[in-house]
């Protein structure tokens, strides 16, 4: 069994993946080899360096286990074809983006952009304009791993939390469940609008002009999924017309996000360049997802975890 990284773990982290599997033959290299591609059994990829034509060099690959929740950017079609089972770390992006989302609605709440602009100019002022989480209203398009963790903690601190997905099915840390086709009736309640929606067919562009005029004039709308939600010229109307007051974007349709791009301009819109995920646990968190399921491929089981339906693109 041979097993090829497309990136090389921390010593700390890569020791005791040799010692738990001492008869597998693990290759750790910074990038990607055709050379070594079509030697590999089993492929662990961040799935951004993958490209169509390095597929047709991965004769001997079963499986590729992509250190990532996106998808989009891999060769789908390719590696459908060739039967490839692919699984990735979904859920590993919960606790830091949790974290992040919340970070970003208490700094608006309490005015911290405001009092650190303040502290800069040395300058004694009461005059901040803060407001409080509790009691308010959030809606959560894609209420999944991550979604379901920021809704724990808004719950937390007293926050009413509406789930919305493509079935409206219940999900873990929701007061209240609406499906897509229900979402526009849904905005007018919601003081915060979260979205952690992947990129799919169903998603792109999924929020448009009358959804923005639905929403609360001083709603904070944030994107942390993934930047085809929403037409970013809808998005840059909405905040002209004032029919949102704060945008909170991690993600953009093209990124990184153009210098000369109005989004930099606007005093009530943080740009965050696609960072909300990181943590320096995020290898650790992935080969704790990596190793119980290597255990079973090398037992000849096939039921992993995070085991992805590249057709629907998650």
């Amino acid at each position: 069994m041979r097993i090829y990284f497309t990136f090389e773990p921390r010593p700390d982290l890569r020791e005791p993946l040799l010692a738990q599997f001492p008869q597998v033959d693990f290759i750790f290299e910074n990038g990607l080899s055709n050379e070594e591609l079509a030697k590999a059994d089993v492929l662990v990829t961040y799935g951004e360096d993958l490209t169509e034509n390095n597929i047709q060099y991965a004769t001997n690959l079963k499986w590729i286990f992509v250190a990532s929740a996106g998808i989009e950017k891999m060769p789908a079609q390719a590696i459908m074809e060739r039967g490839i089972l692919v699984s990735n770390v979904r859920g590993i992006h919960k606790t830091p983006m949790a974290e992040s989302m919340l970070a970003h609605i208490l700094a608006i709440k309490r005015a911290l952009p405001w009092i650190y602009e303040q502290q800069k100019m040395s300058e004694w002022s009461k005059k901040a304009k803060q407001t409080e989480l509790r009691d308010s209203t959030a809606l959560i398009l894609g209420p999944g791993a991550i979604g379901s963790e920021v809704g724990r903690l808004l719950q937390a601190f007293g926050v009413a939390t509406v789930g919305c997905n493509r079935s409206g099915k219940e999900a873990p840390y929701m007061d209240k469940m609406v499906s897509f086709v229900q979402l526009i009736e849904a905005l007018p309640s919601a003081d915060i609008v979260i979205s952690v929606l992947p990129k799919t067919e169903g998603t792109t562009h999924l929020l448009k002009e009358e959804h923005f005029v639905a929403m609360k004039n001083n709603a904070i709308f944030m994107n942390f999924g993934r930047g085809n939600l929403v037409d970013e010229k809808v998005l840059i109307q909405a905040i002209q017309a004032e029919e949102i007051g704060y945008a909170v974007l991690d993600v953009f349709e093209e990124e990184p996000l153009p210098a000369d791009h109005p989004l930099w301009t606007f005093p009530n819109v943080v740009v965050s360049p696609h960072i909300s995920s990181h943590s320096s646990r995020y290898v650790e968190r992935s080969l704790e997802i990596f190793k119980p399921s290597l255990a079973k491929w090398l037992k000849g089981e096939t039921d992993l975890e995070n085991v992805m339906d590249l057709s629907r693109g998650y």
